[in-house]
This record gives structure tokens, C-alpha cells and sequence, in this order.
């Protein structure tokens, strides 16, 4: 099966990307010529097979150029999230090793705590700035031999996923072979054979291009010969105006996106004609039963569920009918084969929760990691994401908990060290500990079980203070909502924090403490 390129070169003039805030349509052709150019200029500012480069844009069509120049010139291209403070911006970019960046007019001003010596070079998708060159204009005077890509392997994303260092790690996965060059690659096969995507499909995407499942699906639905219909921000009316304009046959959520779906007048969810809707993907964060019980009263048995991550190392899909007999699950194992163990490694039997790992799937590392990497691996190959579950005696399987510490808000992941860090910079903090507390629309937020030094007073503005100074490293999705200031934090004898007694306690007590900001 031909990949983008060649379906391009077969059939210019086919729609294939609408970035439906802007009402902008680009063609197979179109966005062929701009990728390949991008290639193209790549390997002329020196990026070697196997190098870096950093994009930070909002929901634009050069996010997807830009990772189809990567798949071209055997490249990893590093998309990060636009919600990242200037120093975890500079954080990533330096440690995937980035040789430039791609920003854009609104996000420039993120690239300001890069380190100005040795100068990395920035680029904008937009009109030139002092800091900035437009990436446009070079590509209309790139001159020369064009770069033969021939021998190169296959590039692809390089995405972050932060760990228990609370520092974020890239996910590295190996380059497709050069032999590849000009097939579809298998991810994008088994897309379709999953869930029937092809060249009569019409893709939705309502969230950021930054994350793995909507990058990675809207490029394989362009792989695959499908059109994919891009919003550059959610709003839950709109969407389904969206799949009835476009006549939308696959879309991809998060729960968060169908509580606010739901919570539509009953007058505008019956407004649309969503009769050529016939797959809803969702995965990133479990969904609550009553809400998935809702949706699927509403849209019929048409929602696909998946359990996977940016690794890569294995999933699980469970079918509206299949969902209906086991409430809870996230499926059977389609890509690589399930195994619950025990603390010590040993394989456990059906029923009983362990660690969920998988053998057979696919292979990656933490970029600059080893560490980590070596922990998500067992001794016998075998590798985790790190959740805790249990499967049925027909293989399906049931999360018990997404990580122990994780925190899963709106389909994000929220890592606690990460948010402890920052607060605890606070000349006020003695020692804390972040947990997730249950929210009606986010499914989680993160709570700060804060002891204070002595003689600091437990009062509002003392909250609200600790929360303002880790607003200057943290992103705004990553801040607690609320505070609880505690006497004392509990722990083992060996002074090992007790992370699950905090969750039990507040997971009964969402409101406890001090407000921090709106919902």
C-alpha cells in the first residue's frame, strides 16, 4: 500500500486536511509539496538521518508537514506542547538534543529561556521577527541539488512523557527502515484494520496536535488515503456541527470531551445530523460508566475504546458491544500479548491485580534515560507503562489505577514530582505531596497536602503565594487547584511517603483546604 506520498502524487487535487476554525482546506498535493520542501530544507541547514528538531506550534497544517518532512529526511521531529512555561520549553529542547526550532508568532515568546550561547537557531511559520526568520520565505529561496533521501530511514515524532523524577522524558522510537520508503507504515496498517479507516474516511480532531493519539492518528487516516478534519480549539457544539458539515465517519475523544458533550441542552444535541458517524475512538484517561453509558444511549454502539501510551509497547480495544458485557474494561489485547505480575515478577492468574505488562509489542527508550528505561522492562522483555489491573478469564482487561501516582485531568497526564518541585521553592514549604482528587468534568485535578515551616501562617494568601511562585516553571493545566495545609505528612518508618493514604483521604474529601483557581 502506497504511503501520503505516493497517494499525493496519484491524486493531487483530493482534499485531505481542513483546519475547520479557519474554514482552510489543503490538498494531498499541497501538503506533499510543503513537506517535502521542509525535507528538503532540513537536510540543508546539516540535520543528519536520526537528528532532532523541536516544533511548537497551535493546531496548525504545519505541525503535519513538518512530521512528514521528519518521515522524509529520517529525522525525529520533537512537537511539544504549547501549554509548557519558557523553562520546561528549554528544558526539552535541550535534552532531546533539538538542532533547531519551529515556532510560531504566538508562541515565540516561549522560546525565551533558551540559552543564548551557543545561539540555537528559531524559526517562525509566520512573518519574520528579530529572533526569527520566516521558515516561508526559506523555503522559496532554497537553492541547490535537492538532497537524495533514498538510503535514509524513515523518521517519525519524538513526544514527552514525564516520570518519577518529575522531569519529562522523550519517548524514543527506532526509525522505519529505509526499505519502507514509499509503503504505508505498519502502525497506519493496523489503523485500518482496527477500525476501518481508509480512503473513504473523514477524521475529527477536536484536541492538540502536540498529543500522540491525535498527531499519530490524523497521520495515519493521511496515510491511508482519508481526509482529516482539524479543530485548533475543542468546543463541544461545534464538533457536532463538524461531523454533519463534513459528514465526519471517525472522530477521537477524551472523557472530558464527552462531559461537556453531555452537558449540551438536550435541543442542541438532537440539532445534528450525526448519521455518518460510525467510529468514536477514546482512550487517554478512563471514562467514568455513566458517562460512556451516555454516550453510547446517545450515539449508538459506534465508541472504540483503547488502552495505550506514546511507548508504543502494546494495546488493548474494547467495542461498544463488547463494553456493554464487561462495564469497566479497556479491552483485549490487539497489539502485543497481556501479563499481570506481582511485585516480584511472577506471572499472576486471572482475577488477581498486578502490574500490567506487555510482551511482543513494540520497542522504544527514554532518550537520555536508561535508567528509567531499564524499569520499564522486566527481565524477561517484557515491558510496562506502569498501570495496575487485572484481566477477566476472556483476557479482557480492567485498570485498577493509572499509575500510583499519575494523575489523569481531562485526558492529560500530571505527574505529582513534577508539580511538588515547583511549589516546594516556596520559602514557606517545608514538605508536601500532590495527589489527584476526583472533579465532575476533568475526572481528576491536582490537590497539595502542604506542611508548613514554622511560625507561617495557614491562611489563604499563603496558599495562593506558593501557588503564584510555581506559576513562573509550571504550566497553568499542571498547578493544584487546591491546597490543604496538613501537620504532617504520612509516611513509613523508612520515611517513604504514603502517597495512597493521601489519595484515600481526599478522594472523600475533594473540597478540603483552600481553593487556588477555577475550575
Amino acid at each position: 500500500m502506497q504511503d501520503f506520498f505516493g497517494r499525493a502524487k496519484a491524486a493531487p487535487d483530493r482534499v485531505v486536511v481542513v483546519m475547520a476554525d479557519q474554514g482552510r482546506s489543503y490538498t494531498a498535493g499541497a501538503l506533499a509539496r510543503q513537506a517535502e520542501q521542509m525535507a528538503q530544507w532540513l537536510a540543508a541547514q546539516g540535520l543528519q538521518p536520526g537528528e532532532r528538531f523541536a516544533v511548537l506550534l497551535e493546531n496548525r497544517v504545519e505541525i503535519l508537514a513538518l512530521v512528514l518532512a521528519a518521515r522524509q529526511a529520517g529525522l525525529y521531529a520533537a512537537v511539544l506542547s504549547t501549554h509548557l512555561t519558557p523553562a520546561e520549553v528549554a528544558y526539552i529542547v535541550a535534552d532531546s538534543g533539538a538542532r533547531l526550532v519551529v515556532a510560531s508568532s504566538q508562541t515565540l515568546p516561549q522560546l525565551a529561556q533558551l540559552p543564548a550561547t551557543p545561539p540555537l537557531p528559531c524559526w517562525t511559520v509566520d512573518e519574520a521577527q528579530a529572533q526569527a526568520p520566516s521558515l516561508h520565505a526559506a523555503l522559496i529561496q532554497l537553492q541547490g541539488p535537492p538532497a537524495d533521501f533514498s538510503g535514509r530511514p524513515l523518521g517519525r515524532d519524538l513526544l514527552y512523557s514525564s516520570g518519577t523524577t518529575g522531569r519529562p522524558k522523550g519517548v524514543l522510537k527506532p526509525l522505519w527502515p529505509a526499505n519502507l520508503r514509499g509503503q504505508a507504515d505498519p502502525e497506519a496498517l493496523g489503523t485500518a484494520r482496527l477500525m476501518g479507516v481508509g480512503e473513504d474516511t473523514v477524521y475529527l480532531s477536536p484536541a492538540p496536535l502536540y498529543h500522540a493519539a491525535p498527531l499519530r492518528y490524523t497521520l495515519r487516516v493521511l496515510e491511508l488515503g482519508g481526509c482529516a478534519v482539524i479543530m485548533e480549539h475543542f468546543d463541544a457544539e461545534a464538533a457536532l456541527a463538524l461531523i454533519e458539515r463534513h459528514r465526519v465517519t471517525h472522530s477521537q475523544w477524551v472523557p472530558t470531551m464527552f462531559g461537556r458533550l453531555l452537558k449540551l441542552p438536550e435541543e442542541v444535541r438532537r440539532r445534528h445530523d450525526l448519521s455518518s458517524h460510525r467510529m468514536a475512538i477514546h482512550a487517554a484517561a478512563p471514562c467514568p460508566v455513566h458517562v460512556k453509558h451516555a454516550m453510547l444511549d446517545w450515539w449508538g454502539d459506534i465508541l472504540m475504546e483503547y488502552y495505550a501510551g506514546s511507548e508504543g509497547c502494546g494495546t488493548t480495544m474494547i467495542s461498544s458491544q463488547e463494553w456493554r458485557s464487561r462495564p469497566g474494561s479497556v479491552g483485549r489485547a490487539t497489539t502485543g500479548r497481556l501479563h499481570i505480575v506481582d511485585d516480584q515478577g511472577a506471572e499472576l492468574p486471572t482475577g488477581e491485580i498486578g502490574h500490567v505488562y506487555f510482551s511482543g509489542g513494540g520497542q522504544f527508550s527514554y532518550l537520555n534515560d536508561a535508567e528509567k528505561t531499564r524499569q520499564a522492562i522486566n527481565e524477561r522483555g517484557w515491558v510496562t507503562y506502569g498501570d495496575i489491573g487485572h484481566v477477566d478469564d476472556q483476557g479482557y482487561l480492567f485498570l485498577s489505577d493509572r499509575r500510583a501516582d499519575l494523575i489523569l485531568s481531562g485526558g492529560v497526564n500530571l505527574y505529582p514530582q513534577e508539580i511538588e518541585n515547583a511549589l516546594a521553592r516556596h520559602p514557606a514549604v517545608l514538605e508536601l505531596a500532590v495527589v489527584g482528587v476526583p472533579h465532575p468534568d476533568f475526572g481528576e485535578v491536582p490537590l497539595a497536602a502542604v506542611v508548613l515551616r514554622p511560625g507561617v501562617d495557614a491562611t489563604p494568601e499563603t496558599a495562593r503565594a506558593i501557588s503564584a511562585n510555581a506559576a513562573e516553571v509550571l504550566a497553568r493545566i499542571k498547578l493544584p487547584q487546591r491546597m490543604v495545609f496538613v501537620d504532617a505528612l504520612p509516611r513509613l518508618e523508612t520515611g517513604k511517603l504514603l502517597r495512597r493514604k493521601l489519595k484515600e483521604r481526599f478522594r472523600e474529601e475533594p473540597q478540603a483546604g483552600f481553593a487556588l483557581r477555577d475550575s
